[in-house]
């Protein structure tokens, strides 16, 4: 008989897992996976001033190949709870959808792996292994899980040769999208000084807002670049403005602006922080005062170059759906820009398009259909 992800989405859904609580999500899957004959290792993570996080790390078989699926059971709050159909950690059906907060997004993607895995195991002897690599941190500042559980599988001696990240990679039907890198992210503060003063007499002033919407308008005016063979063009864009102000007659003597940048592999980090630094130099003069807070980012780009992985995916995908995937690096950042400094990683899970939503559900169709699609993988993966 074969393992029911539907069955194992339900019991995931109902652990209340937001950030960075673990729930009993991770407590599920390592009574689930010890069951099955895995290794799993249960891992606590800290770091001054953010919250400490569960992680787990299980893994079958010793010799290589060792294929790793991984993903992140911590999900996002479910805002206003009365609104959903059905409470968002009842893990509730309606006989053709499953609903509840990280139904897609991703609990469902991780049920889908671990039922297909469970299926493959009870019908071949495995050559290689398999490893689930399971962070609680993703839906938050992605200090304590992922990078951190990397870090602490290598200090073993643990080494991964190819990775599947169940995010919820595709657009609008199952099959229709395999994600294979994506856009780096960098977020600032642009900071606008000038000197305070009675708005009566602004002779006697410098209204800092001005020079703000002098440079906000600099540094949109002008592309960044023009794409790349493998990425749309970078963008920056302006997320708040504000002077703190809350007086009528009172020039303030600063303004700030956020602002967010998504940006392809014609840029680093660095190099992107001197490319907006010096435009917003240029359009200041000596007439605007002006500083750039820059904010830590670990979410640089990336992309895995097609090859016979890629192949092997698009290929297990497209017997199942009968759908061509299209290979992308659209959308935000994953934890695979952490995995792929260790190993090639692609991104096949569910639709996303009720991800982080009121009333967040996956077609229970949806829900085999991908596990029958990993079960393809592993099948040619270890053939």
């Amino acid at each position: 008989m074969s393992a029911d992800p539907v069955a194992i989405a339900r019991e995931l859904l109902r652990c209340r897992s937001v950030t960075p609580a673990e729930g009993g999500a991770l407590a599920f899957l390592e009574q689930t996976l010890k069951a099955a004959g895995f290794s799993v290792h249960r891992t606590t993570f800290q770091e001054a001033g953010t919250a400490d996080v569960e992680n787990l790390y299980a893994r079958i078989g010793s010799g290589a190949p060792n294929l790793v699926f991984a993903g992140h059971t911590d999900v996002v709050p479910p805002g206003e709870e009365t609104a959903w159909t059905y409470p968002p950690f009842a893990g509730k059906s309606n006989g053709t959808e499953l609903y509840g907060r990280g139904a897609v997004d991703m609990k469902g993607g991780i049920a889908c792996a671990i039922a297909a895995v469970l299926d493959y195991l009870a019908r071949h002897t495995l050559t290689g292994s398999i490893s689930f690599l399971i962070t609680g941190d993703e839906e938050g500042v992605a200090v304590n899980g992922t990078p951190k559980l990397l870090r602490w599988a290598a200090a073993r001696g643990e080494k991964f040769d190819h990775c599947i990240l169940g995010e919820p990679s595709n657009q609008k039907a199952l099959g229709d999208t395999i994600k294979v890198g994506r856009r780096g992210s960098l977020n600032g503060h642009l900071i606008v000084s000038g000197k305070q003063g009675h708005v009566a007499y602004p002779e006697r002033a410098q209204n800092p807002i001005r020079g703000l919407i002098k440079l906000i308008e600099a540094l949109q005016s002008q592309p960044l670049d023009k794409g790349t063979k493998q990425f749309s063009p970078s963008h920056l864009e302006f997320t708040s403005v504000d002077v703190g102000n809350k007086t009528v007659n009172l020039i303030p003597g600063e303004a700030r602006a956020r602002f967010n940048i998504r940006f392809n592999d014609k840029h680093t980090l660095d190099s992107l922080k001197t490319l907006i630094e010096r435009r917003a130099a240029k359009a200041a003069g000596k007439t605007i005062k002006f500083a750039i807070q820059w904010e830590p980012s670990n979410a640089g780009v990336f992309v895995v170059k097609p090859g016979p992985f890629t192949a092997l995916v698009a290929k297990a995908v497209k017997q199942v759906t009968g759908r061509r995937p299209k290979l992308s690096t659209s959308g935000g950042t994953s934890d695979a820009r952490f995995i792929t400094q260790y190993c090639p990683v692609v991104e096949f899970g569910l639709v996303g398009q009720t991800m982080h939503a009121v009333d967040e559900r996956v077609p229970i169709a949806d829900l085999r259909a991908l596990t029958a699609i990993y079960r393809k993988i592993l099948e040619r993966y270890f053939g």
